[in-house]
């Protein structure tokens, strides 16, 4: 049954483009499971009773989208666009999981993609990022994203349910050419609102930068969204660590 929920998330973004209209192309996903314990947030259990797995995905964006945010203070109207019709995605893709879990008898709950945070800590109940660390779909790196083996360029969403899947193992090591091996700190340097240091993150300046960025493209739709420490970096679509 894990194979089947790994191609149905994979063929869902294959065709999204087929049944919505949208600029995003995106890669293949990468996907990943963890029991439903606890993680530092909300029980999963709290969320769905029944809960016995979390299924974490990480959905890749295209070169051309990492590319078009490189330059520039603003995030570019294509990153921004591209934040839009992934957090759509993920969630026609978790409505249309959730309907085919249905089918086969296993009750499943989902969870936004974002804005599902306390607009005053900026903390959100769940994570969607350490879900997908739990489940070892990759490890976070010096700009608190999360780096898989196909980067940090892309949307992570996840799902509970109760359909029992084996736990996807974690690796260990690190991802991070900083945690790693002391060397890059490209992410610092990349950071438009000095909100990123080696030894500090200011999630406040950093989500000013990203309601900016919304005013900035505020023909679009909601794109509270920056991604400038997460180009023009190595991790931007590999894991780089596995290149040394």
């Amino acid at each position: 049954m894990d194979n089947k929920v790994q191609t149905i998330i994979k063929k869902f973004v294959e065709h999204y483009s087929e049944i919505k209209y949208v600029q995003t192309k995106w890669k293949e996903p990468l996907v990943a499971y963890a029991d439903a314990v606890s993680p530092s947030h909300a029980l999963p259990k709290d969320l769905l009773p029944e809960a016995e797995t979390v299924v974490a995905y990480f959905i890749p964006f295209d070169e051309a989208v990492v590319k078009s945010n490189i330059e520039g203070k603003e995030c570019s109207k294509i990153w921004a666009k591209a934040y839009i019709e992934t957090n759509q995605l993920i969630l026609d893709l978790n409505n249309f999981i959730k309907d085919e879990l249905q089918q086969f008898g296993y009750k499943t709950n989902i969870i936004p993609a974002t804005h599902n945070f306390d607009s005053k800590k900026l903390i959100s109940n769940w994570s969607h990022r350490h879900v997908a660390f739990i489940a070892g779909l990759g490890k976070f790196g010096l700009n608190n994203m999360l780096i898989t083996d196909k980067g940090c360029c892309g949307r992570v969403g996840s799902f509970l349910t109760e359909l029992k899947i084996e736990p996807t193992k974690r690796k260990n090591g690190e991802n991070c050419l900083y945690k790693h091996m002391n060397i890059c700190k490209k992410c610092v340097d990349r950071c438009v609102n000095n909100a990123l240091g080696v030894d500090c993150f200011d999630r406040h300046k950093c989500y000013e930068m990203c309601l900016y960025n919304d005013k900035f493209h505020s023909d679009i739709g909601l794109s509270d969204v920056c991604g400038k420490c997460l180009v023009n970096v190595p991790c931007s679509t590999i894991n780089p660590v596995k290149t040394k």
